[in-house]
């Protein structure tokens, strides 16, 4: 049980790196590597100055939908983090983290949710953007997506989780 308890841990450190870094980072749409889009920013690569510029994203309700569902994920996921440190050291033995995994499974659904909607309405929110058939999905998008199941597989795993002595 001892190495489940690292492997939740180590598991739960590295989503929640994961969903930080897709929320923040600049590159869920991109076009051909010199101009991408995030959640928060459109950039454009200056070859003269060897700088990115970059100016607000055009603010749709889908937009804030998915923005707000990411950051929530991240609150969700952090929350879920310290309640774990927390219940470690004050629960009783033989406890179960019920509220840490819950956490973690609302962590997994807002950041599907928040995957799903950029999946299906990304043309209205990048639609002053350039041509979307000449970009495609970039990495962020893909943490976003590879956090879904992680978060659900961790938050099933502290649900099985019992504190031990």
């Amino acid at each position: 049980m001892a190495y489940l308890l690292m492997f939740v841990t180590l598991l739960h450190l590295i989503t929640l790196a994961m969903l930080f870094i897709a929320t923040m980072e600049k590159s869920w749409w991109v076009w051909d590597g010199m101009e991408n889009s995030d959640l928060w920013y459109n950039c454009r690569f200056d070859n003269d100055t060897g700088t990115w510029l970059c100016a607000s994203s055009k603010e749709t309700d889908w937009l804030q939908s998915v923005q707000v569902l990411m950051v929530l994920s991240v609150v969700f996921s952090s929350i879920s983090f310290l309640v774990f440190l927390g219940q470690l050291f004050t629960m009783s033995k033989g406890g179960l983290f019920y509220f840490t995994g819950l956490c973690q499974v609302f962590a997994g659904l807002t950041a599907f949710a928040a995957a799903l909607i950029y999946t299906l309405h990304n043309k209205d929110i990048l639609q002053d953007s350039r041509e979307l058939t000449h970009g495609h999905f970039g990495y962020c998008y893909i943490l976003a997506w590879t956090c879904v199941p992680m978060l659900l597989v961790s938050g099933l795993l502290y649900i099985h989780l019992r504190k031990k002595e």
